[in-house]
């Protein structure tokens, strides 16, 4: 439980400081007031007033944190906003630019740790037949195969690709067990033999061997780290569109399930660590510019609509709004950690 804690505490923090640091140094090169960033939520627990007069503050409870800009009614006593200097004085493009680099900046913050991940750690090779892991007690062990050795043939069907071998070892293995595999190891050409039988814990067919891995360099590493996260977002907004349309069933989770996520990410190291605050980051970044009021996609739409318009909605009405799709959405989330709660420890 304490291991969860300190994780959803890490991801939060990063992810939501990240965010608010897009807003915060968006405004400042547009020429925005700031009156406060603070790190964390709750009562101060340590402030300095830097030069410009912003203040910069360390809340007691180090969950997320916020940026304050002047010229959105959030002033506190004594607080006062320098003519010209307010969001809400902005043009429509500024304004539009500050909404939308918090989600930028949380995209931005995925792309790097992937870049990071694929430099430093390296995935699965599923563009090769390398093996790199020999499970035991399966037939991969008794068919004397060893760890580097590449795949070329099974049976007489020549394999490239890793979802190639394993789908051809399935078919093959489901007509005849007795499989003959022709392996690289080194300059030597090998030809072995492995019975593949149906394994009744898997319910199908297990040779027993996992990809290699492979280390990109640094450049190729940005590169690839670009399309992952494209890809990673696809995903998500098909899997989205799929629930919207009545296709599957959404999981939907809250901070609970969250920090349940997060704990088991850290237990496993901190690879996976680094890959889950990517993609928690790439959600909140991605779902935060959805048209809904009360988040940045809410207000980037009336900030769309005046700028099409030339009209601008009055600020009372446009503060109702965001103020009502706040309610909805802190009473959705309500629901969603009663869930989370139930699952967790009643579900077991």
């Amino acid at each position: 439980m304490l291991i969860s804690i300190i994780a959803f505490v890490v991801v939060i923090a990063v992810c939501v400081i990240v965010h608010e640091y897009g807003h915060y140094i968006t405004a400042r090169i547009l020429g925005v007031q700031v009156h406060e960033f603070a790190f964390g939520m709750g009562p101060a627990v340590l402030q300095h007033r830097a030069k410009n007069g912003m203040l910069w503050s360390w809340r007691l409870f180090p969950i997320g944190g916020f940026c304050r800009l002047a010229g959105m009614n959030e002033e506190d006593d004594g607080e006062y906003v320098i003519p010209g200097r307010g969001f809400n004085e902005q043009s429509a493009w500024k304004r539009f630019l500050i909404l939308l680099n918090g989600s930028a900046f949380n995209v931005a913050l995925a792309v790097v740790l992937m870049a990071v991940f694929l430099w430093g750690h390296g995935i699965l090779d599923m563009d090769s037949t390398r093996i790199g892991e020999i499970m035991p007690g399966f037939p991969s062990e008794q068919a004397g195969l060893r760890v580097g050795d590449e795949v070329l043939k099974v049976n007489s069907h020549e394999v490239s690709k890793w979802r190639e071998m394993s789908e051809l070892i399935r078919t093959e293995s489901t007509q005849n067990p007795s499989l003959t595999l022709t392996v690289r190891r080194g300059e030597d050409m090998l030809t072995l033999t492995a019975n593949v039988p149906n394994n009744e814990e898997y319910g199908r067919p297990m040779l027993g061997v996992s990809p290699s891995y492979v280390r990109y360099g640094f450049a190729e590493a940005c590169r690839s780290s670009l399309s992952y996260t494209y890809r990673m977002t696809k995903l998500m907004l098909q899997g989205l569109a799929e629930f919207v349309l009545g296709r599957q069933e959404a999981d939907v989770t809250g901070p609970v399930g969250i920090a349940s996520m997060s704990g088991r990410a850290l237990q496993s190291g901190m690879w996976d660590f680094m890959t889950f605050i990517a993609i928690i980051a790439l959600n909140l970044g991605i779902l935060n510019l959805f048209p809904i009021p009360a988040l940045d996609g809410g207000r980037l739409l009336f900030v769309m609509l005046e700028m099409i318009t030339r009209r601008r909605l009055p600020e009372k009405v446009e503060n109702w709004i965001h103020t009502a799709g706040f309610v909805v959405l802190i009473s959705l989330m309500i629901l969603i950690t009663c869930k989370d709660v139930y699952t967790l420890f009643f579900t077991r």
